[in-house]
């Protein structure tokens, strides 16, 4: 039985995006464990990457060559109409073949992709166990239903390593990491309450958190040392940091086994704030930088948002990140439902104050399954007239909202200035400015364009251009 697994994931980059950008080459772990597990039951696997593809004349080409029986497609809300047209596709070049969909927006919305009839069967959860399960009640022509729920795997560490192989070639590091990179994933789920992200991740993984087991994680990266010679590591939890046991395990596992790479993760402002003996301990091991949900400097925001954060740790996890040698990405968000101008300035002066080494900044968008989704349907505030959830500040996502004047408070915070009133000016700006946050690659090349015409601001060691 010939079984296909396919990634859409060109909503941003589209098609023939593949290495163009540092994410544009990262792995789907989805489909990279269901592979695993797949090969681990005796079924041989093959990818079709949309990345990798010249556009849909492409995709009908390569199934009318490989004519699969089984063909796995993954689905986040942003790739939901790629992965529909895909399944229309595969339907009309070759309709024995079964379509399986699964992934984040069918766990959050079965309803909408159940409308869809190109889907054989929709898988909500996780898909580990219940993949392989489904492959071979299929090969036996035994009868499944069209909705399946995920059997959740318990113990992770029972789940074989992800396979990497899968996709071509290695992924590519992000600016200041050192090659062979790779992105890793050690737990499921998340125990905060964000407005903006829950409880869709709960109807994903659960209420609880599981983690691989500090031990396992080390075998996993051996593994890659010792095949791929492994130069560093991007560790992709929402907040590993929550756990400090696992976290001071892994520490000192990782010095045992002689790894001095780098590595980064992801972690909140209030975490940073209480366990800064946690954070020297990772620094020391190889963290090199930090990914922080600042989100705004505004503490009626950051309540509104449920972030369970105070504006005071946003400064002080700063502080100590700096004082132990770690680098600071800083994932704000602007254009909030209720925000002011005013509050918007708060999350300026907060940014210019930390100077962060990256930016992240995002306009708030909303999302599916997310209570501040809701809130936004329940007032007609939703401007998205598809499955365009891309957090990218460059396009207007709410009503309400003076985009104008985020695109220039962005510009501020990320060190440019801005052009007073002339509304030429200001919208020739806007729309590089808007540009820049899209292609952070060209920042150099655009520093150097800028800083005669005094666009660019000198902000010492920590510049954001």
């Amino acid at each position: 039985m010939k079984v296909v697994l396919l990634f859409p994931g060109i909503s941003g980059g589209g098609f023939g995006s593949y290495g163009r950008e540092v994410e544009d080459s990262w792995i789907n772990h989805g489909l990279c464990s269901l592979s695993a597990s797949a090969k681990n039951a005796g079924y041989a696997v093959e990818l079709v990457d949309l990345r990798c593809l010249t556009g849909w004349r492409h995709l009908r080409r390569l199934v009318d060559a490989k004519k699969p029986d089984i063909v796995g497609i993954t689905m986040m809300s942003n790739d939901f109409d790629a992965a529909v047209q895909s399944a229309r596709i595969i339907k009309d070049v070759s309709p024995h073949t079964i379509v399986i969909v699964g992934g984040p927006h069918p766990s959050i919305d079965p309803d909408e992709v159940l409308r869809e009839e190109c889907f054989d069967h929709i898988v909500t959860g996780e898909g580990e166990i219940t993949f392989p399960d489904l492959l071979r009640r299929l090969e036996n022509a035994s009868p499944s239903p069209r909705l399946i729920h995920g059997i959740v795997p318990e113990n992770l560490d029972d789940l074989p390593f992800v396979d990497r192989q899968l996709f071509a070639g290695f992924e590519v590091p992000p600016p200041g990491y050192d090659a062979p990179f790779f992105t890793l994933i050690a737990g499921r789920g998340c125990r905060f309450n964000c407005s903006f992200c829950q409880p869709a991740e709960q109807h994903i993984f659960g209420k609880s958190v599981r983690r691989r087991s500090a031990a396992n994680v080390i075998k996993e990266l051996v593994e890659l040392r010792d095949r791929y010679g492994f130069g560093s590591m991007m560790i992709h939890d929402d907040c590993i940091t929550e756990d400090r046991p696992w976290v001071t395990e892994f520490c000192h596992l990782y010095e045992e086994h002689g790894f001095t790479q780098p590595f980064s993760c992801q972690s909140r402002a209030d975490i940073i704030c209480r366990h800064e003996d946690l954070i020297a301990l990772m620094a020391r091991c190889g963290l090199r930088w930090i990914y922080i949900g600042f989100e705004s400097g505004n503490q009626r925001i950051l309540n509104f948002l449920r972030k369970g954060t105070k504006v005071e740790h946003n400064y002080r996890a700063a502080e100590i990140c700096r004082k132990n040698g770690v680098k600071i990405h800083a994932n704000y968000m602007m254009g909030i439902p209720t925000e002011t101008k005013d509050e918007v300035m708060d999350t300026v002066r907060m940014i210019r104050m930390i100077r962060p080494d990256s930016h992240g900044p995002a306009f708030f968008t909303p999302l599916p399954g997310s209570d501040l989704y809701k809130y936004c349907m329940d007032r007609d505030l939703s401007l998205n007239r598809g499955h365009n959830y891309r957090r990218n500040a460059t396009d207007p996502k709410i009503k309400g909202v003076d985009y104008r004047f985020l695109w220039h408070a962005l510009a501020e915070s990320r060190g440019i200035r801005t052009v007073g009133d002339n509304r030429i000016l200001r919208s020739l700006e806007a729309g590089l400015v808007a540009f820049l946050l899209c292609r952070p690659r060209l920042k150099r090349i655009v520093k150097r364009l800028l800083e005669p015409f005094g666009l660019i601001r000198r902000r010492g060691a920590h510049a954001p251009f």
